[in-house]
C-alpha cells in the first residue's frame, strides 16, 4: 500500500534503481540509474511533451489537503522544458498541480506547495519533457508530502510527562496525568541539551510525517538566552548560535513543521545592558527567521511576547527589525497565563501596528497551555510569570478562534518555570507531577 500521509514517493533518490517509477514509449524515452539518480533521455521523436515521461502511480490524494512537491533536477542543454504534474493517474488525466520549469546544466531544486481538488487512491505524478531534440534530463531527491492539521497535531511521544509516565505508572496521579497531559498534542522544545540538533530534528520530523500529523517544535537556543534567568544558558556564542540554526533547518528539511521561534528573545531585549547587545540580539534572529523562512513546508512564529508586557508598537516594530515579514507570524503568550481573549486582542494589535508598517496580513498563535484561569488571582491582581498558583489548562492544540491561526499548547504542562512559586527546587524544565496535577486541578 503506498503511503497516505508523510511522503508518498517511493525510492525518491533511486538508489534502488527504477523499482517504483514507470517510464514511457522506450521509442520516445530510455532510463538508466548510475546511483547518482535517474537519467531519463527522450529522443528526436518525441515532439510533445508527454511523449517522454516517467512517473509513479498509486498515490493517495485528499481534497482540500496541503502537498508539497519538491525534486532536484539538470538537463544535458539549458533551456530545456520539464514539466511536473501530480493529478488522476487514469481518465481524464485531471491535474491538481502544473507546473513547467526551465532547466539548466546545474543541479536545481524546485519546491512547490499546493492544496489538493482531488480525492482519489490513483494519483500520479509524472515528469514529462519531450522537445523534438535528443535530451537528457537528470532526476532526484524527489518527494511528495503531506501533512496537515486536518490530521491533526503530533503527540510527541517522549515528553517529560509521559517519561515520568513510563517510570511511575502507579502513582495515584498517573492516571489523570496520562489523560490531561500523555495524550494531548503539544510542542517539543529544542535547545543546548541536543547534542545533535541536525539529527533530532530529523528523526522527530520524519517520526511526525509518517504519522501524517503536524509537529509543533520550539526553538530555543538564542545566545544569552533569558538574559542569564531562570533559563539561562543557550548557545555559547552568536557564530555557534548561527551554526546551530543551520543545523536545526537541515534537519527539517522539506517535512511540515510549525515553528515557534525564540521565546522572549525580543521581549527581553530591553533587559540587554547595551545598544550594541540589543542590535545582536535582534541580527540573530532575523538570521534564524531568514534561514527558516526558507523552508518549504514549515510555518514559522516568531515569539511576541505577551500582553502585559511590551505594548503593541514597540512590539511591532521589534518584530518587523526581526524580519517578520518573511514568516508566517508571530506566537503569544508563551509559557505565559493570559486568557484567550485578551491575547487575541493583543495580537490583534500587533497585526494592526505590522500593517501600518507595510506588513500585513501575519498570522499569530496563542500558548493555551496553561491559561485556563487566566492570569488573575482572587484579589483581581496579575499573577507572577514563575509557577503561580491557582492556574488550569486550557484549550488544547486546535484551530484558532478571536483571529488565531491555532491555540496551541507551547509551553510543556507540568514543566517547572524555575525553582519559584509553587514550584520551590523545581529546575527550569523539569517536569514536576506536583505541579502538572495542580494544572489539571486548577489548584
Amino acid at each position: 500500500m503506498p503511503a497516505r500521509y508523510g511522503d508518498l514517493i517511493t525510492n525518491g533518490t533511486f538508489t534502488n534503481g527504477t523499482t517504483g517509477w514507470w517510464a514511457g514509449d522506450p521509442a520516445y524515452i530510455t532510463v538508466a540509474t548510475p546511483g547518482t539518480g535517474l537519467e531519463a533521455t527522450a529522443t528526436t521523436d518525441a515532439v510533445n511533451l508527454w511523449d517522454a515521461l516517467v512517473g509513479q502511480d498509486d498515490l493517495i490524494l485528499r481534497s482540500g489537503c496541503r502537498y508539497t512537491l519538491s525534486f532536484t533536477a539538470r538537463a544535458s542543454q539549458p533551456g530545456t522544458t520539464l514539466r511536473a504534474q501530480v493529478g488522476l493517474g487514469a481518465d481524464p488525466w485531471t491535474p491538481t498541480i502544473d507546473k513547467t520549469v526551465a532547466l539548466g546544466t546545474a543541479d536545481t531544486c524546485f519546491t512547490f506547495s499546493f492544496t489538493s481538488t482531488l480525492d482519489t487512491t490513483t494519483g500520479q505524478l509524472s515528469f514529462q519533457f519531450g522537445q523534438s531534440t535528443a535530451v537528457t534530463v537528470y532526476l532526484t531527491e524527489i518527494r511528495l508530502t503531506c501533512s496537515t492539521v486536518e490530521e491533526g497535531f503530533y503527540v510527541d511521544p517522549d515528553s517529560n510527562a509521559a517519561k515520568w509516565l513510563t517510570a511511575n505508572p502507579d502513582d495515584p496521579r498517573a492516571k489523570k496525568i496520562e489523560r490531561s497531559l500523555v495524550r494531548r498534542p503539544g510542542a517539543r522544545w529544542f535547545g543546548d541539551w541536543n547534542n545533535d540538533i541536525k539529527s533530532d530534528l530529523d528523526a522527530y520530523a520524519g517520526e511526525a510525517a509518517s504519522e501524517g500529523q503536524l509537529p509543533i517544535v520550539a526553538l530555543y537556543n538564542m545566545y544569552n538566552r533569558d538574559n542569564g534567568g531562570q533559563s539561562s544558558g543557550g548557545a555559547a556564542s552568536p557564530d555557534a548560535y548561527r551554526a546551530w540554526v543551520d543545523a536545526a533547518a537541515a534537519g527539517i528539511g522539506d517535512r511540515p513543521v510549525l515553528i515557534v521561534l525564540e521565546p522572549d528573545s525580543l521581549a527581553q531585549l530591553g533587559s540587554l545592558p547595551t545598544d550594541a547587545a540589543r542590535t545582536e540580539r535582534t541580527a540573530l534572529v532575523a538570521y534564524a527567521v531568514q534561514t527558516l523562512g526558507t523552508l518549504p513546508a514549515a510555518n514559522v512564529y516568531l515569539d511576541g511576547g505577551n500582553a502585559t508586557w511590551i505594548r503593541p508598537p514597540e512590539m511591532a516594530n521589534r518584530l518587523q527589525d526581526a524580519g517578520i515579514a518573511q514568516v508566517r507570524g508571530f506566537a503569544v503568550n508563551v509559557a505565559n497565563f493570559d486568557a484567550v481573549d485578551v491575547c487575541c486582542t493583543y495580537a490583534t494589535q500587533i497585526t494592526a501596528e505590522l500593517a501600518r508598517l507595510g506588513i500585513p496580513g501575519k498570522g499569530f498563535v496563542v500558548d493555551t497551555s496553561r491559561n485556563g484561569n487566566g492570569a488573575m488571582d482572587a484579589e483581581g491582581q496579575h499573577v507572577d510569570w514563575c509557577n503561580p498558583a491557582g492556574r488550569r489548562l486550557g484549550v488544547a492544540s486546535s484551530i484558532g478562534v478571536g483571529g488565531a491561526d491555532y491555540l496551541l499548547w507551547i509551553k510543556v504542562p507540568g514543566d517547572s518555570d524555575g525553582s519559584c512559586g509553587v514550584g520551590p527546587g523545581i529546575p527550569a524544565g523539569a517536569f514536576s507531577p506536583h505541579l502538572a496535577e495542580r494544572l489539571i486541578d486548577g489548584g
